[in-house]
């Protein structure tokens, strides 16, 4: 049996996928806003100690940080990272932390997790991340000088660019974690609805099937459950170290 954590567990397919997890033994740290949702799952006969819930808001970056280090202190062994929490806003929001949400919540809170939890990753015998981020922009319509989309905001714009700048998270981990056993794997489903279990597909299914068998490959990428190419030509590579410099400084500023 594994241990996975599940960023945003408590709606759509990271509900479906806790639930599936659970029917099959598996421990599940689940980590979202959702108390009541939340609290459906932790009643459910039979799964006892095997669920947990850690309340945070992910869109903040204190938050995520706080996440971290909980599921360090009382997970020294993590199988699985999956990260599936994301929002969706027709105008622009910022946080509390004054960084615009889709950013702070679709990416910012993702390289946190990623990074942050290397040290329980490493020690499974297979350890994997999935990040369930959805369609992307092509680079040359990433806003480097404005990743915050401060000027002409959009929705669709935001949730475009923040697949682009997970599977270029993606590359810069692989590059930097690669020689290591963890493996990163991006999944584009079908419908990535939040807040709702309907819709889902089979996405569940595909990300359970990298879990339990991860891809040779430091970096792999599935559409709707087929495999599909990655991100690694030297344009790549080279947006994925200026994703890396720009996003320190978001983290640091």
């Amino acid at each position: 049996m594994k241990t996975l954590v599940i960023a945003g567990g408590t709606d759509g397919i990271g509900r479906a996928l806790a639930l599936a997890c659970l029917e099959r033994g598996d421990t599940v740290v689940v980590v979202g806003r959702g108390e009541e949702r939340a609290k459906e799952l932790l009643a459910r006969r039979g799964v006892g100690a095997r669920v947990f819930f850690l309340k945070a808001d992910l869109r903040l970056l204190a938050e995520s940080r706080r996440v971290v280090e909980e599921v360090k202190e009382r997970f020294p062994v993590v199988d699985a990272l999956v990260l599936c929490a994301r929002c969706h806003r027709s105008a622009r929001v910022e946080t509390a932390e004054g960084i615009e949400e889709n950013l702070a919540l679709l990416y910012l809170s993702r390289y946190l997790l990623s990074h942050g939890l290397v040290e329980s990753l490493v020690r499974a015998e297979r350890p994997v991340i999935v990040n369930v981020a959805g369609s992307r922009v092509p680079l040359e319509a990433v806003r480097w000088d404005d990743l915050g989309l401060a000027r002409d905001y959009h929705g669709g714009v935001a949730l475009g660019q923040g697949g682009t700048l997970n599977e270029l998270l993606g590359v810069a981990f692989a590059e930097t974690y690669g020689a290591g056993r963890i493996r990163y794997v991006l999944i584009a489903p079908a419908d990535i609805r939040s807040g709702s279990e309907e819709g889902v597909g089979e996405t569940p299914a595909s990300i359970l099937a990298v879990v339990d068998d991860p891809p040779a490959d430091p970096l792999s990428a599935f559409v709707e459950g087929r495999r599909t190419g990655v991100a690694d030509s030297p344009a790549d590579r080279r947006a994925a170290a200026r994703l890396r410099e720009l996003t320190r400084g978001l983290l640091t500023g």
